[in-house]
C-alpha cells in the first residue's frame, strides 16, 4: 500500500502537480514512517511550491532517518536556500559533501549557497553606505548605494524600505509609496519577517498623511497604518494611526464649517423648542455646533433642551462649553446654575449666578436666581425645627464672635436692611460676593429669614 501510494505521488511529482504528490506521500508516510525516502520526496514537493519551511521539517526528518544518505543533506540544503539562510546552507552542503565528496548535487548545491552568501555581503555593504550618506543627509548618494543593494539581492526588502525612507526625505511621496508597496508585495511572497512588511506599511502610511487634501485623502493612510498593525502592533505606528484620525476629524470638521447653515439650524431648533418638541430641537442644535462649533447660543439652547428631558449632566456640559467659549454670555451661567439648582446645589448654583452678574450686573435672570437660591438655603437651614430649637440656634449663632462682627458692620447693618425694604437695593448687594458669603453665614445660624 505505502508503495503504491508512493508511485501515485511520484507520478504527480513527474507532471508538476505538486499538491497531489504532497497528498500521495503523506499517505505513503502514514503507512510507512519510518521510510526516509518518503520524507526526502515530500520535501522537494515543498521546495516546488516554495513552502520551504514544510520542506525543510521533511528535509530534517529524512536525516534523522538516514544521516549517512547525502540525498537528505541537499534536500536541507535547498529547503534553507529557499528561507534565504545561505551560511546554514552552505553548512548543510559541506555536511553533505562529507559523507559524499563526488556528489555533483551537493556540489552544485554549495557553489549556489556560497555564490548567494557573497552576493549578501555585497548588498550588505553596499546598504551600509547608503545608511551612511543617509545619516549626512546626502540622499542622492544614498539611493545610489541602495538601488544597488537591490539590484545584488532582490530578497532582502529593508533595501527597498530604506529607500522609500529617502524619497520621504525628498518629498517625493509618490516614489516612497511605490518603494513600500514593493517591499510588502515582495516580502509576503518571501515570508519575510512580519516587521519588516509592517515597517514598510508605516512608512506608505506616512508618506499618504503628507498628500492630504481633504478629509478623505487620510482614509488609505488610517488603511496602510491598520494594516501594518496587523502585522506587528508597536506604539510608533499605533500613534501614527491616531494622529491621522485625529487630522481627519479636524479636517471634516473644518470642511463642514458653515456658520450661515448654523444659525439657519439653531433657528429650527428654536421653532422646535417653542414646540416642545425637545429631541427634534436637540438634533438641530447639534447640526448648527457641527457647522459652527464657536456658536454659544447653540449650546446655551441645547443645554436648555436636555434641563427639560431631565438630562442634567448634559445641559451642565453644554452650559460650561457656552462659558468656555464666551465668559460673558450670561445665558450660559444661567442655563449652568439652572441645573445646579435643580440638583439642590444651592450653594453651588448661587456662586454660578454670582460669576454672571460680574459680566453682566443688571442681568434680572440672575438675580433672581439669587434670590431663590437665598430662599432655598434659608428654607434648608431652618429644617424642621420647632420655634424653641430654632431661638437656640440663634442664641448659639449670637455667641459666635464671626457673627457679632457681621452685625455689628454698618454696612452689613444697612444690608439687612434693604433685604426687608428695598428690593432694587438687595438685588444690588447680591452682587457682591462678600456681601452674600456674610448673609448666608447669618441664615445658617439662624439669625436672617428670608421669604
Amino acid at each position: 500500500m505505502a508503495e503504491e501510494a508512493k508511485a501515485k505521488g511520484n507520478a504527480s511529482f513527474s507532471s508538476g502537480d505538486f499538491t497531489s504528490a504532497i497528498l500521495h506521500f503523506t499517505e505513503a508516510i502514514d503507512l510507512s514512517p519510518t521510510d526516509h525516502v518518503l520524507y526526502s520526496n515530500r520535501s522537494a514537493a515543498h521546495a516546488s511550491l516554495h513552502q520551504y519551511a514544510n520542506a525543510l521539517s521533511d528535509a530534517y526528518e529524512t536525516i534523522k532517518l538516514k544521516p549517512h544518505w547525502p540525498k537528505g543533506y541537499s534536500r536541507f540544503g535547498a529547503a534553507l536556500l529557499g528561507l534565504n539562510q545561505f551560511d546554514l546552507a552552505v553548512t548543510a552542503y559541506k555536511n553533505g559533501l562529507d559523507i559524499n565528496p563526488t556528489n555533483e548535487e551537493l556540489k552544485s548545491g554549495l557553489a549556489d549557497a556560497e555564490a548567494s552568501v557573497y552576493k549578501k555581503e555585497r548588498a550588505k555593504k553596499e546598504n551600509e553606505l547608503g545608511n551612511a550618506a543617509y545619516t549626512k543627509k546626502e540622499f542622492a548618494v544614498a539611493i545610489e548605494h541602495y538601488c544597488k543593494a537591490i539590484e545584488i539581492d532582490d530578497v532582502d526588502i529593508s533595501y527597498i524600505t530604506n529607500r522609500a525612507a529617502v524619497y520621504l526625505e525628498l518629498g517625493e511621496y509618490n516614489e516612497c509609496i511605490k518603494d513600500c508597496d514593493e517591499a510588502v508585495e515582495r516580502g509576503r511572497d518571501l515570508s519575510t519577517d512580519y516587521k519588516m512588511v509592517a515597517k514598510a506599511l508605516t512608512r506608505k502610511g506616512t508618506a499618504l498623511t503628507k498628500m492630504v487634501n481633504c478629509s478623505k485623502d487620510y482614509e488609505p493612510a488610517i488603511e496602510a497604518f491598520q494594516k501594518a498593525l496587523t502585522e506587528h502592533r508597536n506604539s510608533d505606528t499605533l500613534e501614527r494611526l491616531k494622529e491621522a484620525e485625529r487630522a481627519k476629524k479636524d479636517w471634516e470638521l473644518k470642511e463642514y464649517f458653515d456658520p450661515k447653515i448654523g444659525d439657519e439650524e439653531r433657528e429650527k431648533g428654536n421653532d422646535f423648542f417653542k414646540e416642545q418638541k425637545y429631541p427634534d430641537a436637540i438634533k438641530h442644535y447639534t447640526e448648527a455646533i457641527k457647522r459652527n462649533p464657536k456658536d454659544p447660543e447653540a449650546y446655551s439652547n441645547r443645554a436648555a433642551c436636555y434641563t427639560k428631558l431631565g438630562a442634567m449632566p448634559d445641559g451642565q456640559n453644554d452650559a460650561e462649553k457656552c462659558i468656555e467659549i464666551d465668559p460673558t454670555f450670561s445665558k450660559g451661567y444661567s442655563r449652568k446654575a439652572t441645573v445646579q439648582f435643580f440638583l439642590k446645589e444651592y450653594n453651588d448654583a448661587m456662586k454660578t449666578y454670582q460669576e454672571g452678574l460680574k459680566h453682566d450686573p443688571h442681568n434680572q435672570e440672575l438675580l433672581d436666581g439669587i434670590s431663590r437660591c437665598v430662599q432655598e438655603i434659608n428654607k434648608a437651614s431652618r429644617g424642621d425645627l420647632t420655634p424653641v430649637e430654632l431661638k437656640e440656634r440663634q442664641a448659639k449663632g449670637m455667641q459666635d464672635p464671626e457673627i457679632q462682627n457681621i452685625l455689628t458692620d454698618p454696612v452689613m447693618r444697612q444690608v439687612l436692611t434693604d433685604l426687608q425694604e428695598n428690593l432694587i437695593a438687595a438685588q444690588r448687594h447680591m452682587q457682591n460676593p462678600m456681601v452674600m458669603n456674610k448673609i448666608q453665614k447669618l441664615i445658617s445660624a439662624g439669625i436672617v429669614q428670608m421669604k
